[in-house]
């Protein structure tokens, strides 16, 4: 009889290190019933007697298969339509009518990235939101672009398909308008599946990031929370270079830019605080 899997402290340490350094996120001590439980879990759907082979494989492995799957699994993804609604009220009062003041070019599409995607109620809801509270849409052109570093989350966003829980914020008017109802859930509308691009990103890495540029809004909220200082920082340098001049990041509401980097200017919109790259930037 073979001797049950398990994972020792210093097994716990060598992948909180491999894990950091691939995705930017260190796992607490406090997470260590949470880390564990998820390797036991993937040690034994991939045939892995002991956590040394595993983590072998984990490392070694040409395609990269099981590190992705390894991420999707250690990855959190939970939220919900209409999440700091206030964000919303401060793109479209006032973020977007600065941005479009200032365009020598009205042809150019606003381009707006939301990061990570999770299942895709951040994306959507923005477009729902232009649709429903910029007048402008119909002049302009607009692209939203969502990304996440979970690839099982990505096709789940791109299904379009809510729960209950998720559709709980939405007035009752916008659910009859963009979503069927599907048994127990929520299917949105197929012209708002299509107006939202989704990739693969891990904004740790600087060949990801840089297939995603000129950006004019960035969201990124509630993700920043699970880096540390380096990864943080590392983080706010590559949102900067992806926006374009007088572009935007939006936080979480607990998240603050002055205390990572000191390449954005502070904008305190009636609606929000907001971080702005400076427009004579380059």
């Amino acid at each position: 009889m073979s001797e049950p899997r398990q994972i020792s402290d210093e097994d716990f340490q060598k992948f909180r290190e491999f894990f950091y350094r691939k995705t930017g996120i260190l796992f607490e001590d406090s997470k260590r019933y949470f880390v564990d439980k998820r390797l036991l879990d993937r040690m034994e759907a991939t045939g892995s007697e002991n956590f040394r082979s595993y983590f072998t494989m984990l490392r070694f492995q040409a395609s990269g298969e099981e590190l992705q799957a390894l991420i999707n699994a250690m990855t959190v993804n939970e939220t919900y339509f209409f999440r700091e609604e206030y964000q919303f009220e401060c793109l479209v009062n006032s973020m977007l009518e600065e941005l479009v003041a200032r365009r020598a070019n009205t042809s150019t599409p606003i381009r707006i990235w939301s990061v990570p995607s999770s299942s895709g109620e951040e994306p959507y809801g923005i477009a729902i939101y232009l649709l429903e509270h910029w007048p402008r849409i119909n002049e302009l052109d607009v692209e939203i672009v969502s990304s996440d570093i979970d690839t099982d989350i990505l096709a789940q966003a791109r299904r379009g398909r809510y729960s209950p829980r998720a559709i709980q914020h939405l007035p009752a008017p916008l659910l009859k308008k963009y979503f069927v109802r599907v048994g127990e859930f929520y299917q949105i509308d197929d012209s708002l599946r299509e107006a939202v691009h989704f990739t693969r990103a891990n904004v740790t890495d600087p060949a990801d990031m840089r297939l995603h540029r000129h950006f004019d809004v960035i969201f990124c909220r509630n993700l920043l929370i699970y880096f540390d200082d380096l990864s943080r920082k590392r983080t706010a340098e590559s949102f900067y270079d992806a926006l374009n001049p007088g572009g935007f990041v939006c936080l979480g509401h607990s998240e603050s830019m002055s205390r990572i980097s000191s390449l954005f200017r502070v904008r305190k919109f009636p609606e929000a605080i907001v971080y702005q790259k400076p427009w004579e930037a380059r």
